[in-house]
């Protein structure tokens, strides 16, 4: 069984930086793609970034400059560096990992940007 777990949130004042980071255990076949959605109150979940098998990345537009995902694929581990956060960052943030046939949620970890 592969399960995600994400840790890293919590509650910064606005300008500050938060690192979130994936831990996937259990069976999980290349090549996947690792990534992070989130999801404020009232909200559909949105993709924030991407990152793929070869560490091509990808970043949703308000983010970009400002959040950085990596990976470590002997850990199977992603990262989000989160850097010069805004309030309207705040939401749950959510880990994936997709493979060629399969996708996979962590259960959220929630951050709080307020002053």
């Amino acid at each position: 069984q592969v399960q995600l777990v994400e840790s890293g949130g919590g509650v910064v004042q606005p300008g500050g930086s938060l690192r979130l980071s994936c831990a996937a255990s259990g069976s999980i076949f290349s090549p996947y793609s690792m990534g992070w959605h989130r999801q404020a109150p009232g909200k559909q979940p949105e993709l924030v970034a991407t990152i793929a098998d070869g560490a091509a990345a990808s970043y949703e537009d308000s983010v970009k400059g400002r959040f950085t995902i990596s990976r470590d694929n002997a850990k199977n581990t992603v990262y989000l560096q989160m850097n010069s956060l805004k309030p309207e960052d705040t939401a749950v943030y959510f880990c994936n990992v997709w493979t060629v046939d399969s996708d996979y949620w962590g259960q959220g970890t929630q951050v709080t940007v307020s002053s």
